[in-house]
């Protein structure tokens, strides 16, 4: 949960939003950092009332529906800043799935673990060409941050599968 408040209450630390703002700048602008699903991000925001971090406003349009408006408050922003360095301070062990297959990669033929991992290469570049094509969003940005360390990791992996493909193609031979 710490990690969804802390997307949650960074976005309200720039301005009051309604959640469809909030879920539809997740969806749109953070995809390649969080899969955040929307039931999560309110249930998420309501803890977070709930435990005194953000306010409720409601808000009523013309006669569009009552909806909910979120504002940071001041407990809110010191929990914030809390999460933050929390996060930024600590090491993480990352967990790749594809590990799993590389555990027990000796018990394929190579003549088929190796367009497997051709295969996974191949779509890790065209991941890495779309994390590159991700717009630069300003000077001191820590968006820029964000999306510069998940194409360092993959650019990671692409040389690890070059490599790894080599080193099993000489036994092929």
């Amino acid at each position: 949960m710490e990690q969804r408040s802390l997307i949650l209450l960074g976005l309200l630390m720039s301005q009051s939003q309604h959640g469809y703002q909030i879920n539809e700048f997740i969806e749109r602008n953070l995809s390649t950092i969080t899969d955040m699903k929307k039931p999560t991000a309110y249930a998420t925001l309501d803890k977070l009332s709930q435990n005194g971090y953000i306010d409720i406003q409601l808000e009523q349009e013309g006669n569009r529906p009552t909806r909910k408006v979120y504002s940071i408050n001041d407990s809110g922003k010191q929990y914030f800043y809390q999460l933050l360095l929390n996060n930024l301070s600590s090491a993480e062990r990352v967990n790749y799935q594809g590990d799993i297959g590389l555990m027990f990669i000796d018990f394929l033929p190579l003549e088929k673990t190796i367009p497997a991992l051709e295969e996974r290469l191949n779509n890790s570049k065209k991941l890495l060409e779309v994390m590159k094509q991700t717009p630069s969003h300003g000077v001191r940005s820590g968006v820029n941050l964000a999306v510069e360390h998940k194409i360092t990791m993959l650019e990671a992996e692409v040389a690890f599968l070059e490599k790894s493909i080599r080193n099993l193609s000489l036994y092929s031979e």
